[in-house]
């Protein structure tokens, strides 16, 4: 059973370029990572502050183990997630596997 977050980052207006730097590292380092199926950084046209953010990993300990990862840690909570005016997180299960 797959298990899905879809993050939705909003970036301080002085800090998009920041947060586009983050997301590129961190998606690049995430898709590496052994339990991780899918991660695809999107940008809103209509926003350029708003990403939104689709992970799947293999399962909910594959995602836990993204959360602690080094690059996580580093880029998602000690760089990119200070330079967000929001943070919005859904978590899923896939039911049709």
């Amino acid at each position: 059973m797959a298990y899905v977050v879809i993050a939705q980052w909003t970036a301080k207006p002085d800090e998009v370029d920041e947060v586009e730097r983050c997301l590129g590292a961190l998606g690049q380092a995430s898709r590496a990572e052994p339990g991780n199926l899918q991660y695809t950084v999107h940008r809103d046209p209509a926003d350029p502050r708003v990403f939104v953010i689709y992970e799947q990993y293999a399962d909910e300990a594959a995602f836990q183990a993204h959360v602690d990862s080094p690059h996580f840690q580093e880029l998602g909570l000690g760089d990119g997630i200070p330079r967000l005016s929001s943070r919005e997180r859904q978590f899923l299960v896939s039911v049709d596997e």
